[in-house]
């Protein structure tokens, strides 16, 4: 008798497994509405549309959605995707998309994250350069070196970090600035203290193109077809003082 009982119990058992593995991949529980929310600004109805029709195989009940989440997750601009059933035949896809703060050079984009992703972009974006590795700390330089120049009315257009770590950066104007290694973000106030009063005027006369902020105590300015004079010959006599000339801007300058 209980080998009877146990023959029962295992058709029972069996009968019970094949009735539920015939309603999970039965067509009666097809996935009929598909839902995509998110403020989605570059990925595209056709992208989406596309995903859903070759990517997504299975019932509300067999489709998988680690699978699924990975699909949507190859569009270029898409960077994190949540995706979850919802009964009775209903699928919601949450996106999440990349929004780009700049060029990674001329290979890639960043994002606000700091994380590198590949898409296209016709914005006119900063562009940031530096060894692999270092994505996350150039978005911070750039937003921190772009909130100090602010007062001054100056962005920081293309920015490169050495191997050694320093830092230099061309602004808007064309102006170029060699911040260096040490302090990078101290030296940067400094010359927007000093710039109204120093450097304002000096560009007011002769625009100039670079700036070298790696002193202790100040910078130097260079500016474009300023010459030194020669100093004097040996023996040579000295010159007749010409006539007075409007004073040619100094070569360097230094925060008062």
């Amino acid at each position: 008798m209980w080998f009877a009982n146990l023959l029962t119990g295992l058709a029972a058992l069996l009968l019970f497994y094949s009735l539920v593995f015939l309603a999970v991949n039965s067509p009666l529980f097809p996935v009929k509405r598909i839902k995509v929310d998110g403020e989605l600004a570059h990925v595209t109805k056709e992208q989406l549309q596309y995903v859903i029709k070759n990517e997504l195989k299975g019932t509300f009940f067999t489709l998988n959605l680690d699978k699924t989440r990975q699909a949507f997750e190859k569009l270029p601009w898409v960077r994190e995707v949540s995706v979850r059933r919802r009964w009775p035949d209903r699928l919601e896809v949450q996106i999440e998309e990349h929004q780009a703060i700049a060029r990674w050079g001329g290979v890639a984009l960043l994002n606000t994250h700091g994380e590198r992703f590949d898409a296209a972009s016709n914005d006119p974006l900063p562009v940031l350069e530096g060894p692999p590795g270092t994505e996350k700390q150039m978005v911070d330089g750039y937003r921190e070196f772009a909130e100090v120049l602010a007062p001054i009315s100056k962005q920081p257009e293309h920015i490169w970090l050495s191997a050694r770590r320093a830092w230099r950066v061309e602004l808007n104007d064309g102006t170029t600035i060699e911040v260096g290694r040490d302090e990078a973000l101290d030296r940067v106030k400094r010359f927007v203290v000093a710039y109204p009063n120093s450097l304002a005027l000096i560009a007011q006369k002769q625009p100039f193109q670079y700036v070298d902020l790696r002193y202790p105590n100040g910078f130097a300015v260079r500016l474009p077809g300023y010459t030194p004079a020669e100093p004097p010959k040996p023996g040579a006599k000295p010159a007749k003082p010409a006539a007075p000339k409007p004073a040619v801007p100094s070569a360097a300058a230094r925060p008062a």
